[in-house]
């Protein structure tokens, strides 16, 4: 145990301060505007040159410093989360090299390079997601290893499409190539990867499964990693996807993946299950935006929404310890009496998420909102967004009556108690970051002040969906409301809607049930049926009775032998007549 802890210790001082070095490089890059491209040759043969080339500008760099710094917070939580594991060593090297897929896809300007970065966060999701090796977990580890790998087929696509140019690295002719035809396909195969790995409809079933890692593992995955790939992804390759029909498409899907999330989140009582939507829902917005041509945004977003995230999550963690593994809000209740450290940094995570004025989900999520005001989109859209933005709020509510100010509600007492210092120090770096980090990004990202000219109602309407968000939120969480709670959970609307719109179905049974049916009965009938029947086990049926009779007569038996000598002697005798 002693040595993981070492480890523990080494991994999270040695992550901190890669994060503090890439936070003073990156505020040098910016104020001196630059990029550093580096190229190595690793192998040339004859015309055939490998390389690998790295990017360093303002954002590798930034984000760079986001994915350390929330990194090594979760590994240092681990240590106190992950302290009666048998193989910490073996988790904590299974993160580490999570973190350096995720960093390897940060810097690449090449495609092949981002492949294996790409690769890499699809295979060791999956060793992690199967990290506690029980049926469940590893019916949500092929499916999420399963629907990121058409990611990796559409990535692999773009490679060879690539090889039309001469040079796998995208920045060169990104500017000038975005009306070539070879260009537009590259543009849908990179929309489709990115729609895989960020879960976005009708890839979504894999991201809310993906929760049968252990909490440490989530809380890195749904802020700063796993999911956050595709967003980058098309951020990065922005200049080539504006104007684009399937940009369109795209806006559309993140609409419905942003509302459906948000809808499935409120009729959910797992509590990982209900962070996990919320994380699809901003997802959606993430790439909603991102398919309107504002990518800096979208980045802005994926930053501010990265640390109250993680923190979201490692709370969740916290409680779900608490309270002997248990995962049901049903049974939670007056947390914030016993443990109020833990609450605390909760409830402000929770906050931030809904956008509350102040706080770091707020300076991203108002900003998206009115630049959808000012954008000429249709109604869909803009209800679509609005919607999911009361919604936000809806579950928030929700899962903070349930958690802080109903009744305590559980089935029998358990030792709940707020001292693992070592949790909430982790948690408090990233509660602070919660805070600071909207403003703080503002100054850094946007170089100019966006100038918003509305109506008075239009720039209220944020808070308009908001108070209603709350207001329903209140209204579904408390028990002596009766007539909204039964319309909630009339069975088939919640079925519908727990089931995130049947996608989990569609996604496994739809795709799998026919296949395996149909395989069945051919081996049914085939293999085991008229080719048996015709060859190996009819063949063997055949020799077999023929040489029961034989060895039936060759058993010795004397009366068998006494009748044989006498029909042989009557046969002789009856041949002799003849003569």
């Amino acid at each position: 145990m002693n040595k993981s802890f070492s480890l523990c210790y080494c991994v999270f001082f040695f992550l901190f301060f890669f994060s503090m070095f890439n936070f003073f490089v990156m505020i040098y890059f910016i104020m001196n505007n630059m990029i550093i491209f580096m190229e190595w040759e690793l192998v040339s043969f004859n015309s055939m040159s490998i390389v690998f080339s790295i990017l360093l500008d303002w954002m590798s760099l930034m984000f760079m410093v986001f994915v350390s710094l929330i990194s090594s917070s979760v590994i240092y939580y681990s240590k106190s989360y992950m302290s009666s594991e048998m193989n910490l060593n073996r988790f904590i090297i299974l993160v580490l090299l999570f973190i350096m897929s995720m960093i390897m896809l940060i810097i690449s300007p090449n495609i092949i390079s981002i492949l294996l970065g790409w690769d890499g966060l699809g295979l060791v999701s999956y060793c992690l997601v199967i990290y506690y090796q029980n049926l469940k977990s590893y019916n949500a580890g092929m499916l999420t290893a399963l629907s990121n790998r058409i990611g990796d087929v559409f990535i692999l696509m773009v490679i060879s499409w690539m090889m039309n140019y001469g040079s796998w690295n995208y920045i060169f002719y990104l500017n000038f190539m975005y009306n070539d035809y070879c260009m537009s396909m590259v543009s849908l195969m990179i929309i489709i990867a990115a729609m895989t790995k960020s879960a976005q409809i009708p890839f979504s079933s894999w991201l809310p499964a993906a929760m049968a890692a252990p909490t440490p593992v989530s809380a890195l995955v749904h802020s700063s990693t796993l999911v956050t790939a595709g967003v980058y992804l098309l951020i990065r390759f922005n200049m080539l996807l504006i104007n684009t029909f399937f940009l369109k498409i795209l806006l559309v899907m993140s609409g419905l993946t942003m509302f459906m999330a948000g809808i499935s989140a409120n009729y959910e009582f797992d509590l990982k299950k209900i962070i996990a939507l919320s994380t699809l829902s901003q997802l959606g917005l993430m790439m909603s935006i991102l398919s309107m041509g504002l990518s800096d945004m979208a980045f802005y977003h994926l930053l501010t929404h990265a640390m109250f995230k993680a923190l979201l999550f490692m709370c969740a963690g916290v409680i779900i310890h608490m309270l002997n593994d248990n995962q049901d809000i049903r049974f939670m209740g007056g947390l914030s009496l016993y443990i109020p450290l833990t609450s605390l940094c909760m409830n402000i995570s929770n906050l931030a998420l809904c956008g509350i004025p102040f706080l770091a989900g707020f300076y991203s999520k108002d900003l998206i909102l009115e630049m959808v005001m000012m954008s000429n989109l249709n109604l869909m859209i803009f209800y679509l967004y609005y919607m999911s933005t009361g919604l936000t709020m809806f579950y928030t509510i929700r899962l903070m009556m349930y958690l802080m100010v109903n009744d305590y509600n559980l089935l029998c007492i358990y030792n709940l108690y707020d001292e693992d210092y070592v949790m909430l120090k982790s948690m408090f770096m990233l509660l602070f970051m919660s805070v600071i980090v909207g403003s703080f990004l503002m100054w850094m990202i946007f170089s100019y002040p966006y100038m918003i000219y509305l109506s008075l109602n239009l720039k209220l309407m944020v808070f308009y969906v908001s108070f209603l968000g709350m207001i329903l939120g209140y209204l579904v969480s408390n028990m002596k409301i009766n007539s909204l709670n039964k319309f909630m959970n009339t069975y088939d609307l919640s079925l519908f809607m727990c089931m995130m719109w049947f996608m989990p179905n569609l996604s496994t049974y739809g795709v799998s049930y026919y296949f395996l049916n149909f395989g069945q009965k051919m081996i049914k009938n085939l293999d085991m049926g008229w080719s048996e029947l015709y060859s190996g086990q009819g063949m063997v049926k055949i020799v077999k009775n023929y040489s029961i009779i034989n060895s039936y007569i060759q058993l010795n038996n004397l009366k068998i032998y006494l009748f044989s000598f006498i029909m042989w002697m009557m046969f002789i005798f009856f041949l002799l007549l003849i003569n």
